[in-house]
């Protein structure tokens, strides 16, 4: 659940509410394929329940990451506009608040606060995976799988400060789109 954070506790009650009124909720079944490697990307998605396999054609189809609720997806190919380096499949049911592109891309033209929160959060974002890769890699050691899941759990200051907040509009979110 740790990229939401990274978003909901940058942006506003106000940018809540316009992504929930733009954000349409897709119910993927069991392998269902909702990023393609290499096929543009047309959504920025937030896993809500449920959980998802990242895979690479390059290594086979390999799984090499696994994501649930609270995640955030298509993200790098809204900032870069480059096609997906991996494929993101359901593993099981699971519920996502879809946020299409183009209106997404409009509301950061028409609304530079919007624009400044959003960017600063898809930066904390990527600069947390970022960290935690770097720190897998090890400079050439091997991290133990107990060491590399604690790795995970470290969270910047900044996140940390906006915890309680990012946790509160996370389950907000969830149950209005659940209806109670």
């Amino acid at each position: 659940m740790k990229k939401i954070l990274f978003i909901l506790g940058v942006l506003t009650d106000a940018d809540m509410d316009w992504l929930l009124y733009v954000g349409r909720r897709e119910e993927l079944t069991l392998g269902t394929v909702l990023i393609a490697e290499g096929s543009a990307v047309d959504a920025v998605y937030i896993v809500l329940t449920g959980s998802l396999k990242v895979s690479i054609e390059a290594l086979a189809g390999k799984e090499i990451a696994r994501l649930s609720s609270g995640e955030v997806v298509g993200e790098i190919s809204f900032v870069d506009s480059r096609p997906p380096s991996a494929t993101v499949t359901a593993d099981e049911e699971t519920l996502v608040l879809s946020i299409p592109r183009q209106r997404l891309m409009q509301k950061l033209a028409d609304d530079a606060g919007f624009a400044s929160r959003f960017y600063r959060a898809i930066a904390l974002s990527l600069s947390d995976r970022l960290r935690n890769t770097v720190s897998l890699l090890g400079y050439g050691k091997e991290v133990p799988a107990h060491e590399s899941a604690k790795l995970n759990d470290d969270l910047s200051p900044i996140v940390v400060e906006h915890l309680p907040l990012a946790r509160s509009r996370f389950e907000s979110l969830l149950r209005r789109l659940r209806g109670y």
